[in-house]
């Protein structure tokens, strides 16, 4: 039985996620352009020759692979792209699509130029990507119809649209799919200098007084992630507001951040655990993600995608194959003692 086109939609509105629901103030802190997108020089060159190009052959973008750590940018960037090509975008994630029928209700209800964004695109099962094959490459859906002896298949056209896949964990997407995206960008972790920036323009947008001084002080210790960066940036504002004249000081960012128990690195309560269960359980490691995943409590995809990036980028950790191991620089910064083995 085929699907009514009211049927569709329904389906469609139920594993699209609804942008409105977004909170307000993380709405008006997304770049709406290139030029406002701080940091990330050479994805945005590349990015805005490509469209371009295609606005000039009066054509839809190939589609994009963006993968790096949460928080980066990687949604901001996908807007910022429908944008550019006056399209609308349909956001969902890998584990939303469960069933072909699922998919294919999306792809359906898609016009010329749309952007389909797919969040943890990694996580999208075999059959799904099965069917996203033709659609990427030929821009046409097979559907299956009945059950049995009796099945039979029919192909429809779909619209030129612009597939963006996002993803922490580049590793996992197979490769024939990951052979289908015509873009593949790594987005890195920002500098000081662009998150300073980024926090600036933030509280500009949230009307926030803030000192230049607070600014770097708060991006020394936003891990490099505009996310986070943003994160403390309203904690602060609520602690200044509280316990201060309603200014972002460097003293109000300090005692602030310090309640927080975010230390001058940029490191919480949690990535101590982790660094102290890898020290004083493991005596340093080698130990294998599972068995620290235990050990501390947190889920494995959470350390591996969360966690490990950013500690890995100070150099307090190590992957080796035996398993992840605590550097001298961690100890040094636990100020905990570090015997040779």
């Amino acid at each position: 039985m085929i699907e009514s086109s009211k049927d569709k939609l329904e389906k469609t509105e139920s594993i699209v996620r609804d942008t409105q629901k977004e909170d307000t103030a993380e709405q008006s802190l997304r770049p709406k352009t290139f030029d406002d997108f701080i940091g990330q020089k050479k994805v945005k060159e590349n990015l805005s020759i490509c469209l371009e190009a295609a606005s000039k052959r009066d054509d839809s973008l190939e589609h994009v692979l963006l993968y790096g750590s949460p928080g980066i940018g990687k949604t901001s960037l996908a807007n910022i792209i429908a944008r550019k090509q006056s399209a609308t975008i349909k956001t969902t994630a890998g584990p939303a699509i469960s069933r072909a029928g699922d998919l294919a209700a999306l792809l359906t209800n898609l016009n010329d130029k749309d952007v389909l964004f797919i969040d943890e695109i990694h996580r999208l099962n075999t059959t799904i990507e099965e069917t996203l094959y033709a659609a990427m490459e030929d821009y046409k859906l097979d559907i299956i119809l009945g059950k049995g002896p009796s099945a039979n298949s029919m192909r429809l056209d779909l619209p030129k649209f612009t597939l963006i896949g996002a993803t922490t964990r580049a590793g996992l997407i197979s490769a024939p799919l990951r052979t289908r995206f015509g873009h593949v960008y790594r987005l890195d972790f920002y500098t000081n200098e662009d998150i300073t920036k980024i926090i600036t323009r933030s509280c500009t947008l949230l009307d926030i007084p803030i000192k230049e001084s607070a600014a770097k002080k708060i991006a020394e210790r936003s891990r490099k992630t505009p996310r986070i960066a943003n994160r403390l940036v309203k904690r602060v504002r609520d602690y200044a507001e509280v316990h201060g004249e309603g200014i972002i000081t460097n003293d109000i960012a300090n005692k602030a951040l310090g309640l927080l128990e975010i230390d001058t690195l940029g490191l919480d309560e949690t990535d101590r655990r982790l660094l102290k269960t890898l020290i004083e359980k493991f005596s340093g490691g080698p130990v294998g993600l599972s068995t620290l995943a235990h050990a501390t409590s947190e889920e494995e995809e959470t350390i591996a995608d969360v966690y490990e990036p950013y500690l890995l980028q100070l150099g307090f950790l190590e992957r080796t194959t035996k398993g992840r191991m605590a550097t001298p620089r961690a100890y040094e910064h636990l100020k905990l003692p570090f015997l040779e083995k």
